[in-house]
């Protein structure tokens, strides 16, 4: 396609994941003409991780999950093992490549056009009107024009670094996994119900590692901000620790991992962020498809609203109905994660208290329902207690 030809859409959106994805389906849904520009052939590097209430809110067939987990084990830096069983729940797990897929694909069941290209740059018309470069794969152009854009390209996004305040000095955990073959066999060391996750300094000194079952494979990963660590060694020092070496190993993946929602999603004109392009990937946990989910309906909202009245003020929304819905929990989790994760010593008394009850179940309750959970008085205040008794070192680790 020559630079002379130019379709026109009222929405484009940057990045076929779930936020771009679920943006493309809520806007084509509403009759809009949408253009879903994907680049073809990448797998977001991911422990695959999604919530009940994801899959009901969002509409996810079950068909997908490639496992169910039931519970997750937790491991200090001494080794010392608490387990965490869901109560009546689950952790679905999916993989990525067959899932982003799927969303994909709803989003062109319901009218998107799918364009496999790859953005390079935004322009303006003297309308105001927005007109995306992207190159194909065989070396050809496409340009494409559209009243709004929402960017949903990644961690790295290119259009929130041409176009959003403050993008590019965006704070990242880096993150790598191997996908292996799952083990033939369940041992003690790999269960194919359990996450299991490590925080342990010796394989990462400001996050965690861990080892995700999949289904037939299983994601063994690790991520940290610090600068000059290699991640691939320290996912081999996992591996030798679990007995998991000789597994056949599938395929290794790196990528950023946002851990702080940016300030502003929008350029107030006719931009809006979503997803990893605008942060929303939970601290401490490094949740993410869930948050993408629910950025990528926030972004469509705000959107649709702004074609409907002409108000750029209205793509603002797309952050505020977001953080109002999510704020708490990022907060809570960004402070949890800068003190519990900080040295060995306060890693072993995090992992302890894990072992508390009333924590174990506040936990998986605010993971479903993805909400802080409100209990009665007493047991918030016995946790908080027990908390303080750690914090001051008072506590039996």
């Amino acid at each position: 396609m020559t630079l002379a030809t130019m379709e026109t859409f009222d929405v484009a959106v940057v990045g076929g994941g779930p936020a771009g994805a679920t943006a493309a389906t809520d806007l084509a849904a509403l009759g809009l003409r949408v253009a879903l520009i994907d680049r073809a052939g990448r797998i977001k590097p991911c422990g695959g991780a999604i919530p009940p209430k994801a899959m009901e809110e969002f509409e996810i067939p079950e068909s997908l999950l490639v496992a169910k987990v039931t519970s997750a084990r937790m491991v200090s830096p001494a080794r010392r093992v608490v387990d965490m069983p869901i109560d009546g729940g689950y952790v679905g797990m999916v993989d990525r490549e067959i899932f982003d897929e799927w969303l994909r694909r709803r989003a062109q069941h319901v009218g998107a056009a799918l364009v496999h290209a790859t953005f390079e740059k935004l322009t303006r018309e003297d309308d105001g009107d927005a007109v995306l470069h992207c190159a194909t794969r065989g070396g050809g152009m496409r340009r494409i024009r559209a009243r709004a854009v929402i960017g949903a390209d990644g961690a790295r996004s290119a259009v929130a670094r041409q176009c959003i305040p403050g993008a590019a000095r965006m704070r990242y955990v880096a993150a790598y996994h191997e996908i292996v073959r799952a083990p033939a066999t369940q041992s003690d060391e790999y269960r194919g119900a359990r996450c299991d996750v490590y925080y342990q300094g010796k394989l990462s000194p400001d996050f965690y590692a861990w080892i995700f079952p999949h289904g037939e494979t299983a994601s063994i990963g690790v991520g940290t901000a610090k600068k000059g660590i290699s991640l691939r060694a320290a996912v081999t020092r996992l591996r030798e620790q679990t007995s998991l070496s000789d597994v056949e190993t599938m395929r290794g993946e790196g990528a950023p991992i946002p851990m702080k929602p940016l300030r502003r999603w929008d350029d107030g004109r006719n931009v809006v962020v979503a997803g990893d392009a605008a942060g929303v990937v939970a601290p401490a946990s490094g949740e993410g498809i869930y948050y993408a989910l629910a950025a990528g309906r926030c972004a469509a909202g705000a959107v649709a609203q702004f074609l409907r009245t002409g108000d750029r003020r209205a793509l603002r929304a797309a952050r505020r109905d977001f953080m109002r819905a999510h704020g708490m929990v990022f907060w809570v989790l960004a402070i949890m994660q800068r003190f519990w994760y900080s040295t060995d010593g306060r890693r072993e008394r995090f992992v302890g208290i894990c072992r508390d009850p009333d924590v174990q179940r506040l936990t998986w309750q605010a993971y479903m329902h993805k909400k802080l959970v409100r209990a009665k008085p007493f047991t918030h205040f016995r946790i908080f207690a027990k908390d303080m008794a750690h914090l001051l070192g008072i506590a039996r680790v």
